[in-house]
């Protein structure tokens, strides 16, 4: 007659088959040796929630180990499933965000700031909130904060032409703004 089961004895599956055995030590080797370097990766992607991207991550491979050809590649297979479950988290957050319904809210200036701009300030000013976004983005970047081509690109993720072209539709967008304006 076999001894009467203990609670613990109940939390634990019985694993009848070899390879299972093996795949659940593989995957233990493989969480303690990279588990704190997977969760560093994930939050220097940018992933808001870094511990469930990379329990997704291993939960994933764990599905698919009997599918590795190499067991030796898991830590590969490991680290791009993170960086692509943070991507796809940062898109779908990016949507999200993107369909929120809030209702625009007016800027109404203050009453003092009206009075400091001069009329041609106050023309400039709409002007440029009524250019495009990186039009804008890339104006304020090269003539408020003086940066450089390559670090706008840099900061607006695009590449040094895209810059070069925003900025200059943006300069003739303005232009065209201020001369309709005399």
């Amino acid at each position: 007659m076999p001894p009467p089961a203990t609670p613990a004895d109940s939390l634990i599956p019985a694993a009848s088959d070899p390879a299972d055995l093996e795949r659940e030590a593989a995957l233990a080797r493989l969480f303690e040796l990279h588990y704190a370097s997977m969760l560093r990766l994930a939050v220097l992607l940018g992933a808001d929630d870094p511990e469930n991207v990379v329990a997704e991550a291993y939960y994933q491979i764990y599905r698919k180990w009997r599918r590795l050809r190499d067991t030796k590649a898991a830590e590969a297979y490991l680290r791009s499933t993170v960086c692509n479950l943070t991507r796809m988290r940062i898109r779908h957050l990016q949507v999200a965000r993107r369909h929120v319904e809030n209702p625009p809210e007016e800027v109404v200036a203050s009453a003092e700031s009206t009075a400091l701009l001069h009329d041609d300030q106050r023309v400039l000013i709409d002007a440029l909130q009524q250019l495009p976004a990186r039009q804008r983005e890339a104006l304020v970047l090269r003539h408020w904060l003086g940066l450089k081509e390559s670090e706008i690109a840099a900061a607006m993720g695009i590449s040094s032409g895209s810059v070069k072209t925003h900025t200059s539709r943006g300069i003739a967008a303005l232009s065209q703004a201020m001369e309709a304006r005399q």
